[in-house]
């Protein structure tokens, strides 16, 4: 449980940065905040196993998004990015988690995270921002990839269920 509510407090806390600072305060927060939520959905991917991930993991994805909205409604275009983006990039990360179930947990996290980093850097700052910005796709691929590196160094450490 511990992990789903440090997966919306992070979510929640990015949307509202984003819409408060703006385009360059994303890099950021995709290091440091969106770089977690990748490595927390990897630990809620093996708490939950396969019962339910997509309901589970779309209702934390649907919550962080309303509650983004209802802090601070000017998060509106943002807590509509932040949904697809993450609602998308899930599916991906799922995928590519489930390809590499024999792997350890590290491995697993760091190969789907490329790929929900991958998808989550395209999507967010499209919508978001109203249009395709090449150099904020680079940077925020990167530093989601990055920060969630460094996330899944720590979180392999811990043992909360």
């Amino acid at each position: 449980m511990i992990y789903a509510l440090i997966y919306v407090l992070s979510l929640v806390t990015a949307n509202l940065l984003v819409a408060y600072f703006g385009v360059w305060f994303s890099v950021i927060n995709a290091f440091v905040l969106i770089g977690l939520d990748l490595s927390l959905r990897d630990k809620l991917h093996d708490l939950w196993h396969e019962d339910k991930l997509v309901i589970k993991m779309g209702c934390l994805i649907i919550v962080s998004s309303l509650i983004s909205y209802l802090l601070n409604p000017a998060t509106g275009i943002i807590a509509v990015a932040s949904f697809s983006a993450f609602a998308l990039s899930m599916l991906g990360d799922a995928i590519a988690y489930h390809f590499l179930k024999s792997k350890e947990w590290f491995i697993r996290s760091n190969g789907s995270n490329l790929v929900g980093s991958a998808i989550d850097s395209v999507v967010f700052p499209t919508i978001a921002f109203g249009g395709l910005m090449p150099e904020i796709v680079l940077m925020q691929f990167l530093a989601k990839f990055g920060g969630g590196f460094i996330w899944s160094l720590i979180l392999r450490k811990l043992k909360w269920n």
